[in-house]
Formats: structure tokens, C-alpha cells, sequence
């Protein structure tokens, strides 16, 4: 999929996460491996508190290894709605890190869970510190770190001036930023023009495609210039991992085609029209 290229394509699991809030394809990690294989992909990012009897690394590790996939990252989703974490949200980050630490080279990618815009400065402020304090305990295990924004109404890290906040206090030692291209054109930004204004803190990537219809839609069917923004990717010489984290609507009754889907896309469409 990505010969000659300096990049690696890759693939979330929350496609499969959006059927009952979580609940539909709970505890299949070991099938979204499989089926993310198929697609073509080379690596993928499971979310930590969804992984089942697949958190034990070594479990892990041999499903990676019988589908030839890397794990490219992992997704630590906290509400981190304090001052600081709290006991509970540290033991979770902590265990994080200590299964990342038998995968060398994964990111440990940070996500606030979204639960409203209430206190915006104080708990723009705080976010910051909790996610440089995370970073920086993974990064003192050798660990990569990438906060990821998101773009829900009740996201805090959802419009150009929360962006402006939270990219400019991250701690640029300990932690990089993943853009999500359709959460960034869905909080009213336009994905390329962001990346290149913060273009020294991207050290991961996800991918989704957007139509406003009201949100996001099937990769390769919307409004998100994919093709410029890999384009600009591969002329920077961009080399972490592309994790597609498809979020159109036919991932609700069939994640398993929305991830064939996009592999075929990519590889088919995408790829192909680089120059």
C-alpha cells in the first residue's frame, strides 16, 4: 500500500466503536486485526480501554504477528477534568505506557473524551498539564507521545482559538500533534492550512473524510482534500504513520466494509495520484 513512500498507512478501531457506543463489537480486537489486515493496512491503533483480553502484550503481540501488522499507536481516552489526573486516570495512563514499553516505536496518543465546553479556560489550561505530565513519564520509558484533538460540541479542542490554547502549551519534548484532518475541518478550519501553521509538532496522522451532512462521511467522499494534504505529507518527508480513523455513517451497521473500503481507496485512488 505504501511502497516508496516515506510514510505508513495504518487503521483505527473506533470505526467499529461507533455501533452501541462500544458496546456491539466489544472485546473483537483480535477481528478488527484481522479485518485491517485484509484492507492492507500496515499497522493499527487500538484504544486502550477497549482491548480485552488483548491488553496483555504478549497476547497482543502474537495477533500482530500472525496478521503481519505493526502497532503503530495506542489510544489513551481520559475525561482528565481536573486540575490534575486523578488516581484512577494516572493507574490507566500508567498502564498504557507499561504496554507500550514492549512495543518500541508505538505513540502513546493522547485523547480528552469530550464532556462539555463549560470553565473552557481553566480546563484548557489544565488539559495541557495533565497531558504534558503523561507524556513526559512516557517519554522518560522511551515512549513517542501525540495529543489528538477532536471536534464534537462538547470538545474543548474543537475551534481555531482552542487550537491556538492547547497546541501552544504543549510541552514540544515530551509530546507531538496528531491532526485529524476531518476534525479539523469540522471545527471550521481548513486541515492543510493548520498543519503547515504547526508543522514542527505533527508526528502522527489520522484521517477521516467530511461532508457536513452534519459531519463526517465514507473516506474518499467527501470535502477533505486528500489528496493535497498527502501530497504536502510526502513532499515533507513526513515519515510517521497515516492512521485512518473513518467515522461515515456506514460504520454504525458495518465497520468491517468501512475498513476494506478505505484500504481499497487508498491504495486504489489515493496512492496512485501522488505525484
Amino acid at each position: 500500500m505504501s511502497a516508496n513512500l516515506p510514510f505508513r498507512f495504518g487503521s483505527e478501531v473506533y470505526t467499529w466503536y461507533m455501533s452501541g457506543n462500544g458496546k456491539t463489537h466489544q472485546g473483537r480486537l483480535g477481528h478488527m486485526i484481522e479485518i485491517i489486515a485484509q484492507a492492507g493496512f500496515t499497522g493499527i491503533q487500538p484504544i486502550f480501554s477497549w482491548m480485552g483480553e488483548l491488553r496483555d502484550p504478549q497476547r497482543l503481540a502474537n495477533k500482530l504477528k500472525e496478521q503481519g501488522l505493526e502497532l503503530a499507536a495506542l489510544s489513551l481516552a481520559l475525561e482528565w477534568n481536573g486540575a490534575e489526573e486523578t488516581e484512577a486516570e494516572r493507574a490507566e495512563a500508567d498502564e498504557a505506557i507499561e504496554l507500550l514499553r514492549h512495543f518500541p516505536g508505538a505513540i502513546l496518543c493522547t485523547v480528552q473524551i469530550p464532556t462539555g465546553r463549560h470553565d473552557l479556560e481553566n480546563r484548557q489550561r489544565n488539559l495541557v498539564n495533565i497531558v504534558n505530565a503523561v507524556s513526559a513519564r512516557a517519554t522518560a520509558q522511551g515512549i513517542p507521545c501525540s495529543f489528538h484533538p477532536n471536534s464534537p460540541h462538547t470538545s474543548i479542542i474543537r475551534t481555531e482559538e482552542d487550537y491556538r490554547v492547547v497546541l501552544e502549551g504543549l510541552d514540544t519534548s515530551v509530546t507531538g500533534w496528531t491532526p485529524d484532518v476531518g476534525h479539523i475541518i469540522n471545527g471550521g478550519m481548513d486541515p492543510l492550512e493548520k498543519m503547515k501553521e504547526y508543522a514542527s509538532l505533527i508526528n502522527h496522522m489520522h484521517y477521516k473524510d467530511w461532508d457536513g451532512a452534519p459531519e463526517f462521511a465514507l473516506m474518499g467522499q467527501g470535502k477533505v482534500d486528500l489528496l493535497s494534504i498527502t501530497q504536502w505529507l510526502k513532499d515533507q518527508n513526513y515519515t510517521g504513520w497515516i492512521v485512518c480513523e473513518d467515522e461515515g455513517k456506514e460504520a454504525l451497521e458495518d465497520p468491517d466494509y468501512v475498513t476494506l473500503h478505505d484500504g481499497r481507496w487508498i491504495n486504489n485512488e489515493l496512492v496512485p495520484a501522488l505525484k
